[in-house]
């Protein structure tokens, strides 16, 4: 992934919808999900998708990373 963007510290806190379009702008190649609050999920890493953990609120409760 040399030179592609891995993480976005500066979504932390903001809404899912624009946080989302910004990683797809940022990285076309990775496929984003939104998961709200005790949304079921498989763990282990991906390096094809970026996982947005949101709140109640619709706010992107972790810093979102390819994985």
């Amino acid at each position: 992934m040399s030179g592609k963007k891995v993480w976005w510290p500066e979504l932390l806190g903001a809404p899912a919808t624009p946080a989302a379009m910004r990683i797809s702008q940022d990285r076309p190649d990775v496929a984003v999900e939104v998961l709200p609050p005790a949304s079921p999920f498989e763990p282990g890493l991906n390096p094809e998708r970026v996982r947005l953990f949101i709140n109640d609120s619709g706010i992107v409760q972790y810093v979102p990373i390819v994985g």
